[in-house]
């Protein structure tokens, strides 16, 4: 089924925050996949990208899966190898402009106001926006409702007790174009703990994996030796209790009820 943005709910189109957001996002899909889907092999954003897809494909084989927050649809199209079928959904219509020519099946929306009917899928995950959402109670509770009784979503956010959460309160923010960084969205950071007291009602939290826990910065993985001995301490280190301090914190919540 081919979705559309106006089969349910609708954003705010006049919502400032929202309005900011899809700018950044704009104009940041002009050099999103720089070092991105291979274009820089064994690199940091493949290292992530893996550690992430790996963690949806635990919960969403042979399952109805969905992206909030596809981007260009790099994970969507990983996710489709997997899954029964794959949907993606992103405020960025330039970011979705990409993600259409790789022949993917999205939607542009909020990760507020997803435009789906009540348990729809097996499994929803969303990786790098939720940090970038004001109302996190209402996009969790968006995910939580589109997902079928017995399913997941998995929720991915920015951990100030870790390495990354350090240097972005210490370094200068990061450029994503020439005329805008990382100070032009709005950006949160959210504990574990904290983190998983956003369970909405009628869900509940169940398993962790923590990305990016001794990786000090990007330009480490490509330092002879340091690199690989990096990517095989994130991939032992991912679900073990050091979880806790990855810079990006991803949480599985189940939704109560039976599974189909």
């Amino acid at each position: 089924m081919r979705y559309s943005a106006g089969m349910t709910r609708h954003a705010d189109p006049h919502d400032p925050h929202l309005h900011e957001t899809r700018a950044y996002y704009d104009d940041f899909a002009t050099r999103y996949e720089d070092r991105r889907g291979g274009n820089d092999p064994g690199g940091y954003h493949d290292l992530i990208d893996d550690l992430e897809i790996d963690f949806v494909r635990r919960f969403g084989t042979g399952g109805d899966v969905l992206e909030v927050g596809c981007g260009t649809g790099l994970l969507l199209a990983r996710a489709a190898e997997f899954a029964k079928t794959a949907v993606g959904v992103d405020l960025s219509p330039g970011m979705l402009e990409r993600a259409r020519a790789r022949g993917l099946n999205v939607v542009e929306a909020s990760a507020t106001a997803l435009p789906f009917p009540d348990n729809q899928f097996d499994v929803a995950y969303s990786f790098k926006v939720l940090a970038h959402v004001r109302d996190i109670d209402k996009a969790l509770a968006e995910m939580a409702r589109v997902v079928k009784p017995g399913g997941f979503f998995l929720a991915e956010l920015y951990n100030p007790h870790s390495l990354r959460g350090l240097l972005k309160r210490l370094g200068p923010p990061g450029k994503v174009s020439d005329s805008k960084d990382e100070s032009h969205v709005y950006t949160r950071f959210d504990s574990p703990d904290r983190a998983q007291a956003y369970a909405p009602p009628g869900t509940q939290f169940v398993v962790a994996r923590g990305v990016r826990i001794v990786t000090p910065a990007a330009a480490a993985l490509r330092i002879p030796y340091v690199g690989n001995l990096l990517r095989r301490a994130e991939w032992v280190l991912c679900d073990s209790p050091l979880r806790r301090f990855g810079g990006f914190w991803i949480g599985a919540f189940r939704k109560e009820g039976r599974g189909a």
